[in-house]
């Protein structure tokens, strides 16, 4: 998909793709005085509501940040907690995505992964392909810098075999290297759980995103709290560096 973002307009738009950073599993157990085991089911839970929020509001593309490079850092029983939780979600959720017309993709590097959750994945992928109601995205072992490193490498590499010059490489060709090449950019990025930062997400897909950041914890987001960050959006004047038609 091309770089250039979306022809502004008087008139209030609703998001083609929105983007969201799941956080406050923790602090949400933490605060029931709970394991974080309990938060990330309840995170799952609120993943599967806002799924069926983003088809009922009709938004074409939704991204969650699941799962982050750096999260490979947390202690190894949270780590399998995590990626217990994803098991289960590949395999018990996938059906009622289907049904739902909800195409899923991962990105992310993957091959970091167990081989059965690389089949999972693989497996998910290829079932809902072919939908079209909600094209659901989960960023999985993702990082942005190490994104945009990759994709420098894949074009390097292209230029070094002489497929390329250093001038063909312009914002399309490396748009096209990033795991999302064939998604549009997100036009709004929610974080949850009151933080104000995009930690390492989509870090050159969101230049030029609107930003709405809530202090709903994630386990706690839901279908009114997505449908008040779209109001929020349709209320932004978006000038990408022009200005307000008068």
């Amino acid at each position: 998909m091309p770089t250039v973002p979306h022809q502004f307009s008087d008139a209030p738009a609703d998001p083609v793709h929105v983007a969201v950073i799941m956080d406050g599993n923790g602090r949400w157990a933490k605060g029931k005085g709970l394991p974080r085991t309990a938060g990330h089911k309840a995170g799952a839970e609120a993943v599967r509501r806002t799924v069926k929020a983003a088809v009922s509001l009709g938004v074409p593309y939704l991204t969650l940040f699941g799962f982050s490079s750096e999260n490979w850092n947390r202690p190894v029983g949270e780590i399998g907690d995590l990626l217990g939780l994803l098991r289960l979600y590949l395999r018990k959720e996938i059906g009622e995505l289907d049904r739902e017309g909800v195409r899923l993709r991962i990105i992310g590097e993957r091959v970091r992964f167990d081989e059965d959750i690389q089949r999972l994945i693989s497996d998910a992928e290829e079932r809902t392909r072919d939908n079209t109601r909600l094209n659901l995205t989960i960023a999985l072992s993702y990082g942005g810098r190490q994104e945009i490193l990759r994709a420098a490498r894949a074009l390097a590499e292209q230029a070094l075999r002489g497929e390329i010059t250093p001038e063909d490489i312009d914002e399309t060709r490396f748009q096209n290297a990033l795991f999302t090449a064939d998604l549009p950019e997100p036009d709004l990025l929610i974080r949850t759980s009151g933080e104000q930062r995009i930690s390492n997400f989509l870090l050159w897909q969101v230049a030029y995103a609107e930003f709405v950041f809530t202090d709903v914890l994630w386990p706690d987001f839901g279908h009114q709290d997505l449908a008040e960050a779209l109001g929020d959006f349709r209320s932004r004047d978006r000038r990408f560096g022009g200005v307000t038609s008068p």
